[in-house]
């Protein structure tokens, strides 16, 4: 009588486990996505702000000198 309570102990054991390896997949994969997205927000934050002053340098443009 005994083995058999202890099988369904573990039956309802391992269904729990389960379902809590699905949650912290699903709360993995959402916490991924949010932070994703903050990061691409603060990339074109940064680009507006400091994009302007460093886009000459990176694209390889120079100022003219003019020599007289």
């Amino acid at each position: 009588m005994g083995s058999i309570f202890s099988s369904i102990g573990r039956g309802i054991n391992a269904i729990i486990s389960a379902i809590a390896n699905v949650i912290m997949t699903i709360v993995s994969a959402i916490t991924t996505v949010i932070v994703t997205i903050f990061d691409v927000i603060f990339d074109i934050l940064c680009c507006r702000c400091f994009g302007s002053r460093r886009s000459g340098m990176r694209t390889g443009r120079h100022r003219r000198r003019t020599t007289f």
